[in-house]
């Protein structure tokens, strides 16, 4: 077989769905498991859905995720223009779909609107129009005559009413559909535009296309693509149907679950490396069922014969916990200019927010997570006495009241507000009085934060908020214990 050449064709209808990137994905990592070639192709023709803006989308996004096209209206090799409404344009599909109705594969229709309304049938519960061929019976002589009088037409595949059509899949197998369930389906519009099949067929043959990477919504237009293929005496390329990806419920992922684009979880604060790790692997598994991939490492291990048919359940709880992975082992610099937005929002007191970071780090799964996380930094929330009471630390409010009394003299004195000083205290403290360290500092940490959770230990977040801001909590904390 000749060099390995995918592509990515999407249409310019807003921002990047899931299933889109996905497709986008498996199409460069084929191409580049093969050291073959990815092409970016702009399908343009259904102007109704156009979204201005939206091919700047497109770009955007396959250059952050790193799924960097070979080939392209950007990057020329040769068998452009990359842009259907361009091709279009320049009359190709017209000239192809001539060259069908020449061979009596493809057919003149001018059936106007209502005489289409008439043949509507009700199949599987859905009304749709099953076509009669009834212009494929016209003479020459009158084809000529309604295009020369001008009569709006459509050009119609002619399929076989009689015998069957194979397609073979890659992940699907073998699948045979009987001709008369294959409707002639419309190759060129009434304006002069082709439909999404044909003009998919028509370019991949003429670029060069060998694998074609697609959702499996298309499995049941796949026999007429074959049979189009068959028309024009060309090879057929290798089909790669990825499956269906769900939301938990395992309903078709959509607009409405607000995970639905690649733009819809970075703006949620998911990292692109752990989203493009994350969708990999929905309808696709390792052999040795390992999860986390840079892309050059995805490049290497991806074999698509190791795809699903089962439908892909889109978990965000799983995609919170790889990202939360993904945070973990970041570089810390780069972390702390993504986090500083979301540190900012909830602290806005002079205090080292670069230190806030480091304790956050490991601990969250989004940015979005560090404001609830962080914000006790700012102002000591209304708490509870209930919190001081640990099984664990064998402590209870009564216990900490004499802790926080007996300590509150040393940290008033005490000039080295850093975390190993601090600690110090805190430890001779116990030593003396025979307590487990745990015993004292746990006290000290609800009176701190307010918090039973911290991202940090009571002495890092002393450390932070300095002498006169600890002093002045832990003096909240006795006054609010001595109620009791």
């Amino acid at each position: 077989m000749s060099k390995v050449k995918t592509r990515f064709a999407p249409s310019p209808t807003g921002r990047m769905h899931v299933g889109n990137l996905r497709t986008a994905l498996y199409a460069y990592l084929i191409a580049k498991h093969e050291d073959g070639c990815f092409m970016l192709r702009i399908e343009d023709t259904d102007q109704e859905r156009y979204v201005e803006g939206a091919v700047d989308i497109i770009y955007r996004t396959l250059e952050k995720t790193g799924l960097i096209h070979d080939e392209g209206p950007d990057k020329d090799g040769g068998v452009g223009p990359y842009v259907q409404s361009e091709r279009q344009a320049a009359g190709i599909y017209m000239e192809y779909a001539k060259k069908l109705i020449e061979k009596g594969e493809a057919y003149y229709c001018f059936c106007d609107k209502e005489r289409l309304e008439s043949l509507k049938q009700e199949v599987a519960g859905k009304e749709i129009v099953v076509y009669d061929k009834h212009c494929l019976h016209l003479s020459r002589e009158e084809v000529e005559a309604k295009l020369a009088q001008g009569v709006p037409f459509v050009i119609r595949q002619n399929v076989p009413q009689e015998g069957t059509t194979k397609f073979v899949d890659e992940i699907y197998g073998e699948i045979e559909v009987p001709n008369a369930e294959l409707d002639d389906m419309i190759l060129i519009k009434s304006d002069g535009y082709p439909t999404y099949n044909f003009a998919n067929v028509v370019d991949d043959h003429l670029m060069g296309i060998t694998h074609v990477v697609r959702g499996n919504e298309y499995l049941s237009s796949a026999p007429k693509y074959n049979r189009l293929y068959e028309a024009f005496g060309w090879e057929v390329p290798v089909y790669v149907h990825c499956p269906l990806i769900t939301d938990a419920e395992h309903r078709k992922l959509s607009k409405r679950s607000g995970h639905s684009s690649f733009e819809d979880l970075i703006e949620q604060g998911f990292l692109t490396e752990a989203v493009v790790n994350y969708v990999a692997l929905l309808g696709w598994c390792p052999e040795d069922n390992r999860e986390i991939f840079s892309l050059e490492e995805l490049v290497k291990a991806f074999d698509y014969r190791h795809m699903s048919k089962s439908p892909a359940v889109f978990d965000i709880q799983k995609l919170k916990w790889m990202n939360g992975e993904y945070m973990k082992s970041m570089d810390f610099d780069k972390f702390y200019e993504m986090a500083l937005p979301y540190l900012k929002e909830a602290v806005t007191k002079d205090y080292d927010l670069k230190k806030i970071a480091q304790m956050v780090k490991s601990r969250i799964e989004i940015f979005p997570d560090i404001p609830a996380m962080v914000d006790f930094f700012e102002a000591l929330p209304e708490y509870d006495v209930s919190l001081y009471t640990n099984k664990k630390w064998k402590t209870n409010a009564e216990k900490s009241l004499a802790v926080l009394q007996e300590l509150l003299p040393a940290l008033e004195a005490l000039e080295d507000y850093s975390n190993d000083a601090l600690y110090g205290v805190l430890k001779a403290y116990a030593d003396e009085k025979g307590y487990k360290p745990g015993f004292v500092i746990w006290p000290v940490r609800i009176a701190v934060s307010g918090k039973q959770v911290t991202p940090a230990g009571a002495t890092e977040i002393m450390e932070v908020i300095g002498r006169e801001e600890t002093v002045s909590r832990i003096k909240k904390g006795i006054e609010l214990l001595s109620t009791l």
